[in-house]
């Protein structure tokens, strides 16, 4: 089962048991989905798991962004509905990696590529997101970058 069809699936359980939270979740999964596919002119073929993850992630960094603006402006019950719908989506992502394995891919691709200084981190922060995709956040791989080009 592709994980478009494991989103459809898990939408019409959530319809069926009742569960707002979850279907609202995956009905905007969706509806971005589709919106994938018309952009990107795929909508006969279809997105790939690939692509479909990227969406899931891009939807979560926008949960993970709202909920701390929602906090700022003292409103903790918007902001724990965004927090549960971005661990909803991700539910959908590929397994995180710790970050001492990031550590070590981190420390591959410096060495590989020779970079030595801060001024070098956009340059391994390009290969290790790379080698990382969907695996790990790109706010934790920028910090380890950066401490290991210190």
């Amino acid at each position: 089962m592709d994980l478009k069809q494991k989103i459809s699936a898990d939408l019409k359980g959530a319809i069926k048991s009742g569960d707002v939270l979850r279907r609202e979740c995956l009905r905007m999964l969706d509806a971005a989905i589709k919106n994938a596919e018309i952009e990107k002119r795929k909508k006969e073929t279809g997105l790939s798991d690939d692509e479909i993850i990227e969406v899931a992630k891009r939807l979560i960094k926008q949960r993970k962004e709202s909920s701390e603006q929602y906090e700022k402006g003292g409103r903790a019950d918007l902001a724990e509905k965004e927090k549960k719908e971005a661990e909803i989506l991700a539910g959908y992502m590929p397994e995180q990696l710790s970050e001492d394995k990031i550590r070590e891919i981190v420390k591959e691709v410096i060495s590989q590529s020779g970079a030595s200084s801060k001024a070098d981190t956009g340059k391994v922060m390009g290969q290790a997101m790379g080698k990382l995709k969907g695996q790990a956040d790109g706010n934790v791989v920028k910090k380890i970058v950066e401490e290991e080009l210190k």
